[in-house]
């Protein structure tokens, strides 16, 4: 067993982890105001290609990775529009805005399709913790929106469970009528937090891009990311801190057909290896999709319901 083999699975395990753990948190303040949001998917790859044309464009990595959280945002404000404006259907507003961002995304990087990215995010080595065996080489060789990113899911645990912002979150996501007779607007910050998820969304997506792809492909860029990200949300209970551990181990099982590969184990089936993460993503949206789904530890008491205000 080649020991540097393992430690750089690892150590792309967090690196792609990164992704996840944007994508998660954006859906998961989403779901936590009680909006539920199927179009992470989409809103990555649109995000993705957006941040592309824009690193390449004008060689800034910097306003590449804005442009794509702007993108993020716009997006999950026609989300939001739809399902707390208007009350559609959430389920049915977030497979659309799959549909639609995926056809946007291949429309907008049509022209791109094979290009190569001519600017990408460096990692960056924390000087004698980097060269700690094993460990140093996995989380000290990253670059700094990944640093960046696992500090932010901690204070975004701070922030939901120690704050009064976060109780008030909290609250509209269990018990809208309950904040509403509070004296606050339960689709303000319904609508405020569907943004702000898809700004992370977004971030998520132009990070991917611009770290982690040599190209743009449409059909390869995010691989099914944004629906593991979702059911991530589900596995960490609604929690921030356990979405980091979640999305290592996805990020893992990842990489793992290719570790088994390069090490020429060939009693597992790759492809058998490559399906896990997604049969894990289709269990636990058949799980958040039952009734009685909201019964779930951590879950939102008033996901994807539409709140209709009492005016008597």
């Amino acid at each position: 067993m080649n020991e540097n083999i393992w430690i750089l699975t690892s150590a792309n395990a967090v690196t792609i982890a990164t992704t996840l753990i944007l994508a998660a948190l954006g859906a998961l303040f989403t779901e936590r105001s009680g909006v539920l949001n199927l179009g992470v998917e989409g809103i990555l790859l649109t995000s993705a290609i957006s941040s592309f044309l824009a690193a390449d464009s004008t060689g800034s990595i910097w306003i590449g990775l804005v442009v794509g959280t702007v993108v993020g945002s716009l997006l999950s404000s026609i989300h939001a529009t739809l399902t707390v404006i208007l009350r559609a259907n959430q389920i049915v507003s977030g497979l659309a805005l799959v549909i639609f961002g995926t056809g946007l995304a291949n429309f907008l990087g049509k022209p791109a399709e094979g290009r190569t990215v001519t600017t990408i995010i460096e990692p960056i080595r924390l000087g004698p913790l980097s060269d700690i065996p094993v460990i140093g080489p996995i989380l000290f060789t990253q670059d700094i929106i990944t640093f960046g990113t696992i500090a932010f899911a901690v204070a975004c645990a701070w922030f939901l469970f120690r704050t009064r912002p976060g109780l008030e979150l909290r609250a509209t996501g269990d018990d809208p009528a309950t904040v509403d007779a509070q004296g606050l607007s339960v689709s303000g910050i319904r609508i405020r937090y569907t943004m702000f998820g898809g700004a992370l969304i977004g971030l998520g997506g132009s990070w991917h891009m611009l770290a982690q792809s040599a190209a743009w492909h449409q059909a390869a860029t995010t691989n099914g990311i944004g629906w593991i990200a979702l059911a991530l949300v589900v596995f960490a209970g609604w929690h921030p801190v356990r979405l980091i551990f979640g999305a290592i181990l996805f990020g893992f099982c990842l990489r793992l057909p290719f570790t088994l590969q390069a090490e020429q184990i060939t009693f597992i089936p790759s492809a058998f290896m490559q399906m896990l993460p997604y049969l894990a993503t289709l269990i636990a949206l058949i799980a958040l999709s039952r009734p009685g789904s909201k019964n779930l530890r951590g879950a939102p008491k008033a996901l994807g319901n539409p709140f209709v205000r009492d005016e008597r």
